[in-house]
């Protein structure tokens, strides 16, 4: 198997447990704690910018069909759900975390030796394009749709605060679980040996 098909079978892995990252929730007003942006920002670092977004078009595209795999079900009324901004942040947090981690081109059997500093950066990269429009977007929606008033800064803390320690625990998860498996799959890349392996990540 080359390794565009690879990478779009990996895709559509992580299509798949974005929608298992949706079911494991912690139901909170408004928005729900889950695990989706992890296997977010995990597609990324993983497939890189244009397999890892693909990953996320094709989880927003299945759930605006009417598919339940949001955290609070699918379909195009959705997109008046409060929590629907962070959705759109999905495909653009994938985007800018390949884009940080496979600043090379992937031309080796193995993942790129990322040096953790750009690991973190990644991520806080990822987790920005998420909150950013999610928090506009429910500030917009709380007013404007659910008519309920609320300031920005208290939708900054029902929507942001709450879920900074946990974002905290789930980056340093994934830069840990990166950095274990970048010398031992070589499944995420297209097979060639132009190049020689990536050196050493250095600490």
């Amino acid at each position: 198997m080359n390794g565009s098909k690879r990478l779009l079978i990996l895709s559509s892995l992580f299509t798949a447990l974005t929608a298992v990252g949706a079911r494991i929730k912690i139901p909170l007003p408004f928005v729900s704690f889950t695990l989706q942006d992890f296997f977010v920002v995990l597609s990324g670092v993983l497939l890189g910018p244009l397999y890892g977004a693909l990953s996320q078009i094709t989880y927003l595209f299945l759930g605006l069909l009417g598919l339940p795999v949001f955290a609070e079900g699918g379909g195009i009324a959705y997109v008046l759900h409060p929590s629907f901004g962070y959705l759109v942040g999905f495909p653009f947090a994938s985007l800018v975390a390949g884009l940080i981690v496979h600043r090379r081109p992937a031309l080796t059997n193995s993942l790129p030796a990322v040096h953790w500093a750009r690991l973190l950066g990644a991520n806080v990269a990822a987790l920005l394009a998420i909150f950013i429009p999610g928090l506009f977007y429910l500030w917009f929606a709380l007013n404007f749709i659910v008519d309920k008033a609320v300031s920005f800064a208290a939708a900054c803390n029902i929507g942001f605060l709450v879920f900074l320690p946990g974002s905290l625990v789930k980056m340093a998860a994934l830069i840990w679980l990166y950095r274990v498996l970048q010398s031992r799959l070589a499944f995420f890349t297209q097979p060639a040996a132009v190049t020689p392996p990536y050196p050493a990540a250095k600490l």
